[in-house]
């Protein structure tokens, strides 16, 4: 049996247990969605095709995670105009795996595992545990920093010597202007 779906502006043909990405389905609490727009119903025996669609029908699928798509690159550009735009997009999905397709909700009941009786378990107390040898992890070893010797200060005729050439360097050399032939 298989159907064909319609959500998030497009059409998927699935069958009970496939696995697809459809546009992002808000979910809320619930992992479980409820496909309404059914387009076509089919089996061995008959198929119903809707007008557009398929009155009572529904596709049962379960949330398995939400994810964005790969990026696509938007980039526009018209030519001698100087004019460039790139665009990163990311679509955002929701991965759905099909679990039930109703061909009638009316006379749909759901399966609901009947609640299982839960044993008394007696409590035992826990043993204690004996303090168990534990092997010491070897981690480096943290050296002392050396306290650093202070720096001798610089004699103060090469302190001088120092600012003179920055100076002389920083100021431009005037040269003779040049005369224009005329």
């Amino acid at each position: 049996m298989f159907a064909i779906i319609k959500t998030g502006g497009r059409q998927y043909r699935v069958q009970e247990g496939d696995v697809l990405a459809v546009e992002k389905v808000p979910a809320g609490a619930s992992p479980r969605i409820f496909f309404n727009q059914v387009l076509l119903i089919a089996d061995d025996k008959e198929t119903v095709i809707g007008t557009p669609l398929v009155e009572k029908a529904a596709v049962r699928a379960r949330i398995i995670e939400d994810f964005k798509d790969a990026k696509v690159i938007v980039f526009k550009k018209k030519r001698r105009k100087q004019y460039r735009r790139t665009r990163g997009h990311r679509q955002e999905l929701t991965r759905v795996k099909i679990e039930r397709i109703i061909p009638d909700v009316n006379t749909y009941v759901e399966e609901v595992p009947a609640p299982e009786e839960k044993a008394v378990k007696e409590v035992k107390p826990v043993p204690e545990k004996k303090e168990a040898a534990v092997p010491e992890v070897k981690r480096p070893v943290k050296r002392e920093a050396k306290a650093k010797e202070k720096a001798e200060e610089p004699k103060p005729e090469k302190a001088k010597e120092k600012r003179a050439a920055k100076a002389k360097k920083a100021a431009p050399a005037k040269t003779p202007a040049k005369k224009r032939p005329k």
